[in-house]
């Protein structure tokens, strides 16, 4: 279970994964050995799974981010693996989620240009012999990023 003082430092750690434990010591008023041992059962019981750097997409001349909704025309363990396969192999798709309803994938993707993201949808994800079809989405603006759990 989760105490007050864990979620606090969840919290934290959620804004900036670089906070010293003698930053944390301070913010959440418990001593630097103790946030250090929080920290460890935390990351060992599974609550921290990494830490990752946020990265601009526009500095990296990634000017499109898409969401592509993916169709199957046939199901099955071994369809759905082999397009799992090809989302591994695609590092433009940055996420993936298998969803409920009308799409069986909601695709996150990150372009440099629109014939990037043609490329993408008519020579990688179309070809798949399970996809039947696809529909994409551009998106204009983003008004939140992903933001921290709730904790």
């Amino acid at each position: 279970m989760l105490d007050s003082l864990d979620t606090r430092l969840l919290a934290a750690l959620q804004q900036d994964a670089h906070l010293t434990a003698q930053h944390l010591s301070d913010k959440l008023n418990l001593s630097a050995s103790q946030i250090g041992r929080r920290r460890q059962r935390l990351e060992a019981d599974g609550y921290i799974q990494g830490y990752v750097a946020r990265l601009d997409p526009a500095r990296l001349g990634l000017s499109v981010q898409g969401f592509v909704q993916v169709h199957l025309g046939t199901h099955g363990p071994e369809h759905s693996a082999s397009f799992a396969r090809l989302l591994d192999t695609s590092p433009e798709i940055t996420s993936a989620w298998a969803m409920t309803g009308d799409a069986d994938y909601l695709l996150r993707v990150y372009c440099a240009d629109l014939a990037a993201l043609n490329a993408l949808i008519h020579d990688v994800l179309l070809p798949h012999p399970s996809v039947a079809r696809v529909h994409s989405q551009i998106v204009m603006d983003q008004l939140k990023r992903d933001g921290p759990l709730p904790t």
